[in-house]
């Protein structure tokens, strides 16, 4: 017994080794040769060895005899063509022999010329080319010059000088203009110094439009005036005060102005110090107005500029109305005309380093106590408003950009898939979050699904709290409902046509976005669609202004969110043709093969179940959407398909790889008319493959009579199939017949079958050159 077991392991063993000596590449063979080495017996593994061999090289010999005659047959055709070969080298060489002396008669010397000639035209249009910006440059700066634009002069000068010059400096015209440009600079500087009291005061004018923008709540307004020049001794009073405005005389000892004032009347030099005094002012209201260079980090710098000009101007107003003569408003009008001008300009050079909405709304809160106290005495603030309507353009813009930020991080971390609520108060929550009704969905029992995903309503919170920041900014700028319901509005169409779209279109331009996810995001949108009704009364209830109000601005959230469920429509349909392609590429047709299969091609199955599932997750889409991803699928299979089927690299094919693929097609069309996405009419989806399908049943059925003879009719039962088309693929089938004989089963006589084929491509021809002419 112990004797049969070990004949049995070794034998296993042995054949082992053998399946080991047949599978194992030769240069690892070495452990399997070895463990024979190693084992026992050899002389029966030596035996097993042998019979194996003489196996082996029975089967060899009977795929030599199978494979015997395609060799004779091949070296055959081989001949043939060798012969072929050398009649088209005697073509090739006939046709060098006529072109070499055709082209004899041809002058060399000639051809020279006109290429000469065909070089300097070219050279001379390039350098034209290179010379007339420079021209044109300068007769732009004349022109300048003449209607006394002197800065865009200078700006056109630097431009010529170091732009347009340098490219062409080696003519002689340039080298004039650059000797030239000194000159010019000096004609400039020349006419500025005459027309200076003009720009200035078109300069003036411009900064009075400047807007700003920073940040902080105002606590303290502390008049303050200067030391500069002794007149006035000024006393700061403590910042921590409530806001308010104390009289001058409390602040600062007015005696030394008076009495100076008294001195110089007795001596009748009034005037002499009345000229003194205001140079003086004009001196310090300089340095007041210069704001410190990190005005813009702390509400600090802020506050102590915009106090030391508040209580210069209370001071003034002060003399004003304590003198006669030293100051009349004429004099403090146009200090204060200055003062506005420099501070509109600082305000909008420090602002312009703020990014934090809070921070322009604190200063806008800065600069309306401002505004109000300096009104207070009288002063025009109207330009200090219709600044801080401008900021309100900066403060919408920092809004933009934070919401961009808040708008990505609900998008990206968003799981695309239906909110889920396991109890009552889940439910009532999402429902208070986002204005969501629906009947069927409050009558299923718990555990339920939303149909929309958690960005629906964190979106929707989240551009009622932008609103809730416009709304902010509107507060003590003495606006009407009307004007506060338009900015809010503006803003807010701001956000959703250019933020929340941009980012929206970010999301569905992802790469790695899946159709799950776009399915979701269309579902999503079309929410978030509904919803600007609720955004609308949203608005109309903070501000009271009615939307049938003539000039009411109208919400564009609809079109925001119709143009990304567009776009995620369209990213479906791109997501799905390239799934297609993907399977299309794991096509492996013989295009030689004699018989059909018994089967559609394993790769079609695949893509048809690919399909069906991913329709089945179209439920809850738009019925449009899913009928035009369904329709737009099947077309581009279709037409994949076709192009398969007639692409070059395709030289020939038989008519049993034309019934493997007609058994393909088949499987296309049991897919459309089972209805993958409802709402489809009769048989309107089997129409996207019907040009395949007329084509094939034209070659299997080998219906030519009829094809040929109602050509161009209405009803012609092959009207889809293009001559073009059936002539390509007619010529693939040509090839094949007359080396395969494959179309012996559509005809009688044998001889008949290539005169049949050759007429019927004549037929094909003319009625392709009847068509183009």
């Amino acid at each position: 017994m112990m004797a049969e077991l070990e004949s049995l392991e070794t034998a296993a063993e042995h054949e082992r080794i053998l399946r080991e000596i047949e599978s194992t590449d030769t240069a690892c063979i070495g452990p399997t040769l070895r463990s024979v080495y190693d084992g026992e017996e050899h002389g029966r593994f030596m035996e097993k060895l042998e019979a194996r061999i003489r196996n082996h090289d029975r089967e060899i010999e009977k795929m030599c005899n199978f494979h015997y005659q395609g060799f004779v047959d091949s070296i055959t055709e081989l001949l043939k063509v060798r012969g072929e070969a050398q009649k088209l080298k005697n073509q090739v060489t006939d046709t060098n022999r006529k072109l070499q002396n055709e082209g004899k008669e041809v002058t060399m010397e000639e051809l020279k010329q006109c290429r000469l000639q065909q070089r300097n035209i070219s050279a001379t249009v390039d350098k034209l080319t290179l010379c007339l910006p420079v021209l044109e440059m300068y007769s732009k700066l004349r022109e300048q010059m003449k209607s006394k634009r002197h800065y865009p002069a200078l700006k056109t000068l630097e431009h010529l000088e170091h732009t347009y010059l340098p490219q062409v400096s080696h003519y002689r015209f340039c080298k004039i203009m650059v000797d030239n440009i000194p000159k010019l600079r000096e004609e400039i500087k020349e006419s500025i110094r005459k027309h200076s009291d003009k720009i200035g005061e078109t300069a003036m004018k411009q900064v009075r439009t400047f807007c700003a923008s920073s940040d902080l709540e105002v606590k303290t307004t502390s008049p303050m005036s200067e030391q500069d020049s002794g007149i006035l001794d000024v006393e700061d009073e403590d910042e921590d005060e409530e806001v308010t405005v104390p009289g001058a005389q409390d602040l600062v000892d007015f005696s030394p102005v008076y009495r100076c004032l008294h001195i110089y009347s007795v001596l009748g030099a009034q005037e002499t110090f009345e000229n003194y005094y205001r140079k003086q002012r004009r001196k310090q209201a300089r340095l007041v107005l210069q704001p410190p260079s990190n005005m813009h980090e702390t509400l600090d710098g802020y506050r102590k500029y915009f106090n030391q000009i508040v209580g210069f101007f209370v001071v003034e107003d002060h003399i004003l109305h304590t003198t006669q003569g030293l100051v009349n408003r004429a004099y403090i009008d146009e200090l204060w005309e200055m003062a506005l001008s420099k501070t509109i300009a600082a305000l909008r050079t420090h602002s312009s380093y703020c990014s934090d909405p809070s921070l322009v709304l604190d200063l806008k809160n800065l600069i309306v106590l401002f505004a109000d106290t300096l009104q207070g005495y009288g002063f025009p603030v109207n330009q200090l408003f219709d600044m801080l309507l401008e900021i309100q353009d900066q403060y919408s813009e920092t809004l933009l950009k934070k919401w961009t930020g808040v708008f990505r991080n609900i998008l990206d971390s968003d799981n695309y898939s239906p909110i889920p609520v396991t109890n009552e108060e889940m439910y009532k929550k999402i429902v208070g979050q986002f204005p969501f009704q629906d009947a069927e969905l409050e009558k299923q029992p718990f555990p339920k699904k939303f149909p929309f995903s958690e960005f629906v309503p964190k979106v929707y919170n989240q551009i009622k709290e932008f609103i809730y920041a416009c709304l902010k900014f509107s507060e003590d700028l003495h606006l009407s409902s009307t004007e506060v319901d338009d900015m809010i509005r503006k803003s807010t169409n701001l956000l959703l046509t250019r933020t929340l779209s941009n980012c929206l279109q970010n999301v569905i331009k992802r790469k790695n976005v899946g159709l799950t996810e776009l399915v979701q995001i269309i579902i999503n949108t079309t929410h978030l669609e509904k919803s600007c009704k609720f955004l609308e009364e949203f608005i109309t209830n903070i501000t009271n202004v009615l939307p049938e109000t003539v000039h009411t601005t109208k919400l564009y959230g609809t079109t925001t969110f119709k143009d990304a469920r567009h776009a995620a429509e369209e990213e479906i349909y791109t997501n799905l043709n390239q799934k297609i392609d993907q399977f299309l590429q794991l096509a492996d047709y013989d295009w030689m093969a004699m018989e059909p299969g018994s089967k559609a091609s394993d790769y079609l199955v695949d893509l048809i179940g690919f399909l069906r599932s991913t329709f089945a997750v179209f439920t809850h889409l738009p019925g449009k959407v899913a009928q035009t991803a369904c329709m737009s699928a099947c077309k581009h299979l279709s037409t994949s398909l076709m192009q398969l089927l007639l692409e070059a690299e395709v030289r020939q094919l038989t008519l049993g790889a034309l019934q493997q693929f007609n058994l393909d097609v088949e499987e296309c069309e049991q897919f459309a008319r089972s209805g993958p996405v409802p709402g489809f009419q009769g048989d309107t989806l089997q129409l996207a493959f019907i040009d395949l399908r007329q084509l094939l049943d034209l070659f299997i059925q080998w219906d030519w009579s009829t094809y040929l003879a109602d050509y161009g009719q209405p009803t012609c039962k092959y009207l889809r199939v293009n001559p073009t088309t059936a002539l390509v693929l007619l010529e693939k089938m040509r090839d094949t017949s007359r080396k395969n004989n494959v179309f012996a089963q559509f005809r009688k006589n044998e001889r008949d079958k290539q005169k049949l084929i050759d007429t019927v491509a004549k037929q094909l021809r003319s009625l392709i050159n009847s068509h183009h002419s």
